[in-house]
């Protein structure tokens, strides 16, 4: 008799169990969320739909500003695809001023950039350091040019030479992720250096190399064992915090704080064998066009395309290219690169579409800036958006994959963040936007926790 009791028990709650709607299964997933300890003073976010209805499934402070981070990328992506097109590319242009005279220039030589994020990459093999400059010096023999009697100069003419957006910290902009946006930007605006820990905690830590190139003061130690990466690299060019004892070869990349001088120099380098010149001068001049009024343009490097940019941007979430990307929306448009225009053109393209443009207050192009406000219902509906685009495959593929799910996600000081989509096993499709901010304890616990959340679109 205990036996049927307890079999008929089970066959009513079987039911009830399976047939919990999705609705239900996320309510229950997020008050339990919302009531654990790491969130006792954080602010949290989560909104999702139908991919199909647009049905809204779940809303919890939809409408709430939030920093976002790098889930801030979505939205500069699809605005991309948007105003410039998948197939778009960048354009830097070599050219000189004066005559060529038996094999003499007496004139300067020009390159001219539009803020191509790729000059100097090493994700392609067109866009490498060493393969920019061999064909560039292929060009300037082509000329028969085997004297420069003027300069190499750099035409920043187009774009702010402020690349640093507001808003950022002190903290993040002499690391690589916190490197500026220029109208020339090289090598991703980064380089690496490779450190050593001594063999006692508290130790001073030894810069191997580059040892004088890029600083001035190291006041980086030695911590003990699985500490990991604390070290910083500041604007100042000097470097703090610890790294794991007993490291013999540790490396960590700072920002080149000025790409267009480092591209210079290098060009200099790399024709000194085969092209003399005397271009020790300062490179930036008011001298500008030349003394005939004219740049005579002879060579111009295009960028891989913009699609083939996105899927970096998204996949790595480098920031160098979402500062790039803002610019040119403004340079584009406005025939003048600077984050602030890059702002309004994107607040001003999601108004068109029926957003409500205070849903978007934003500083930058990457999400670095914890300035930077965003509702997730603005995410979803730019998630939406695009999938209602011909780009879309090309924007879907750049997304990472984090616990089996599509979407972007997004770091910063006590910020953590996922968008993105998910079909379900019983065939839906849902477009989701997860914020948290200003949540305490350690970054990976509360990750699993949203994993535990997100797990109910599965």
């Amino acid at each position: 008799m205990k036996n049927l009791f307890w079999i008929a028990v089970y066959l009513l709650l079987v039911p009830v169990s399976f047939g919990q709607s999705i609705q239900q299964k996320l309510q229950q997933a997020y008050r339990q969320f919302e009531a654990d300890s790491q969130l006792k003073h954080a602010v949290s976010s989560l909104y999702v739909i139908n991919a199909k209805t647009g049905e809204i499934v779940f809303d919890k402070n939809s409408q709430v500003g939030l920093a976002a981070a790098s889930t801030q990328k979505i939205i500069t992506a699809a605005t991309a695809f948007e105003l410039l097109g998948k197939g778009y590319r960048y354009k830097t242009e070599l050219g000189y001023d004066g005559k060529i005279k038996e094999n003499r220039l007496d004139g300067d030589l020009y390159i001219t950039g539009t803020g191509d994020p790729t000059l100097g990459s090493w994700r392609w093999s067109s866009t490498k350091d060493s393969f920019v400059l061999q064909k560039w010096s292929e060009q300037i023999k082509r000329l028969n040019i085997k004297y420069i009697d003027g300069d190499i100069r750099i035409d920043n003419s187009k774009f702010t030479f402020n690349g640093i957006p507001d808003g950022w910290i002190w903290q993040d902009i002499g690391n690589y992720y916190g490197a500026g946006s220029y109208s020339l930007n090289w090598k991703e605006n980064q380089y690496d250096l490779k450190l050593k820990s001594g063999d006692t905690v508290g130790s001073q830590v030894k810069v191997l190399s580059p040892k004088d190139k890029y600083l001035n003061s190291n006041e980086l130690k030695t911590a003990s064992k699985g500490t990991g990466d604390n070290a910083y690299i500041y604007y100042n060019n000097s470097i703090a915090g610890t790294i794991p004892i007993s490291e013999k070869s540790f490396v960590i990349s700072g920002a080149i704080i000025d790409p267009l001088s480092e591209l210079r120099r290098d060009l200099l380098f790399f024709i000194w064998k085969n092209i003399h010149t005397n271009a020790m001068r300062d490179v930036y001049s008011e001298k500008w066009p030349g003394p005939d009024g004219i740049i005579k343009k002879f060579y111009t490097h295009y960028s891989p395309t913009l699609d083939s940019i996105i899927y970096w941007f998204l996949k790595k979430s480098i920031n160098l290219y979402g500062e790039a990307l803002l610019k040119t929306f403004a340079y584009e448009k406005k025939g003048y690169g600077s984050t602030d225009s890059g702002v309004v053109i994107i607040k001003d393209f999601w108004k068109q579409k029926g957003l409500d443009e205070d849903e978007l207050n934003l500083y930058d192009g990457s999400g670095l800036s914890p300035l930077n406000r965003i509702t997730t219902h603005a995410q979803v509906e730019v998630l939406k958006y695009a999938k209602t685009k011909d780009w879309f495959p090309y924007f879907y593929d750049a997304l990472p994959e984090f616990n089996g799910m599509k979407m972007k996600s997004g770091t910063i000081s006590d910020v953590k963040a996922y968008c993105g989509y998910q079909k379900a096993k019983d065939g839906n499709e849902y477009i989701f936007s997860f914020i948290v901010n200003n949540y305490n304890g350690r970054n990976p616990d509360l990750i699993n926790k949203m994993y535990k959340v997100l797990d109910n679109l599965k």
